[in-house]
């Protein structure tokens, strides 16, 4: 085997390949044995390249790429959990901007309402009745002493027939007073006199009796008698006196009370008259009808509104105005009133004190003639200045923009690319503006529009 290994290739013709021994399932190139002897070999022998064992490649460099690779890794993600999200973008077609300003700002609040007649006769049913008839229609010119519907209630007819009865009554008890009165008095006064010529007989016979009783031609007692005689028909004359006195006194006392009675009855026939009366029911006032919605034979209450009747040619608009702003609306301020053809202005004529349904209702009194489309009832926008603020800083006002507040608004940065947040103090308010007491200048563009959703974002792209 030597031999073979150490001769030629020529010699055999064939490269000499190496023992393998397999042992407990591993394959090696061959025993250890053989490979101490492959490794030492003879002199002058020749060894193949596969029986030479290989020493294993060195792995410096790729553990260092390895590390560089980690370090690499670390490091980014490191940069980048410092960085900010990115900012996000909003489009430039569907916000609205607004330039800051400084000048004049006029301040001015704004409401819907309606056109309204500035006089309104309202007509209704003094008493309950049935519709007998009805006249007009609504939409028609009445005057004033024009009947618009006539009803009828018997009850009211048979009180004026007791009204009148009580009345001729009241009216005969007067003249029988009166008669009884004059009556008593001719009585009082025929009694007057009687007493009278008894006490002066009485008196004349007791003056004779005083010389009588001296010549002692009469008795002291005849003479005493004659004197007490005297002296009680001179006191029933007294009192008889004071009785006429008294009922000449009382007699005008008697017949006003009588005649205070005479009147108060006739007042309520006057009236019972009137109701009567009122069942032809009249216009009132000079105008066109409207609200007149009745029907024959229809049961009306007393007090009903039956129609109104309205003066077109003078016409007030009726503005409601929100209570967030109302507070400075005041008598007198000029406003105009917008019909959606034509701008009438105004003056402020009442402010109601009431708030209903989260507004004010602020009259408004139109100033000229009014155009040929203002009619009542018409729907109309009306908007009222409070004042003027000369050389201030202003700018449109946003959507969540209150009057003396602190908001916070996006800026227009980098020419109009970018927006940023910024804190602002607000002022005075108008319709369309607001004032700007801090965190602007001059210049500067924000965004007017709801950025609500970006409450959470200082920063937004604008493309």
């Amino acid at each position: 085997m030597d031999r073979a290994r150490s001769a030629p290739d020529g010699a055999t013709g064939r490269k000499a390949r190496p023992r393998l021994s397999i042992k407990h399932g591993n394959t090696s190139r061959g025993s250890s044995s053989d490979s101490d002897n492959v490794g030492q070999g003879t002199p002058g022998s020749r060894v193949s390249a596969m029986d030479i064992k290989r020493q294993p490649k060195g792995n410096r460099k790729r553990n260092i790429y390895i590390g560089i690779g980690v370090l690499a890794v670390l490091v980014s993600a490191f940069l980048f959990s410092r960085l900010e999200p990115a900012a996000p973008t909003i489009d430039r077609n569907v916000i609205v901007q607004g330039t800051v300003a400084r000048g004049e700002m006029v301040r001015e609040v704004r409401g819907s309402g309606t056109l309204v007649p500035e006089h309104v006769q309202f007509v209704a049913a003094v008493t309950a009745g049935r519709v007998e008839s009805v006249h007009f229609e609504p939409g028609q010119t009445v005057s004033a002493s024009d009947v618009l519907v006539v009803l009828s209630n018997p009850d009211v007819e048979l009180q004026v027939l007791e009204a009148e009865q009580q009345w001729t009554a009241a009216r005969a008890t007067l003249v029988t007073l009166r008669q009884t009165l004059g009556t008593g008095v001719l009585s009082q006064e025929a009694a007057v006199a009687d007493a009278r010529a008894s006490y002066l007989e009485a008196r004349r016979e007791a003056d004779a009796f005083d010389e009588m009783v001296d010549n002692e031609w009469v008795s002291e007692n005849e003479h005493r008698n004659a004197l007490d005689r005297a002296e009680a028909l001179e006191e029933r004359l007294r009192t008889e006196e004071a009785r006429l006195d008294l009922l000449n006194s009382t007699i005008d006392e008697r017949l006003a009370v009588q005649r205070d009675q005479v009147a108060r009855l006739a007042n309520i026939h006057r009236y019972y008259q009137e109701r009567a009366a009122s069942m032809q029911v009249v216009a009132g006032a000079d105008g066109v009808l409207q609200d007149f919605d009745l029907d024959i034979g229809q049961w009306v209450q007393s007090g009903t509104t039956l129609a109104r009747v309205a003066q077109p040619d003078r016409l007030k608009a009726e503005l409601r105005i929100p209570q967030t702003q109302a507070r400075d609306v005041q008598v007198g301020q000029a406003a105009w009133v917008d019909t959606r053809r034509d701008t009438i202005p105004g003056r402020v004529r009442r402010v109601d004190p009431n708030v209903q349904g989260g507004s004010v209702l602020v009259e408004v009194s139109l100033d000229g003639d009014m155009p040929a489309g203002a009619r009542p009832d018409l729907n109309v926008e009306g908007t009222i200045e409070l004042e003027r603020l000369n050389d201030v800083l202003y700018a449109g006002r946003p959507t969540y923009g209150q009057s003396q507040s602190t908001v916070s608004l996006f800026r227009v940065t980098d020419n109009g690319d970018a927006a940023e947040r910024v804190s602002v103090q607000l002022g005075r308010s108008s319709v369309n503006q607001i004032e700007v007491l801090e965190g602007l200048q001059e210049g500067d563009v924000i965004i007017l529009s709801d950025m609500s959703r970006y409450d959470d974002i200082d920063r937004v792209r604008i493309r």
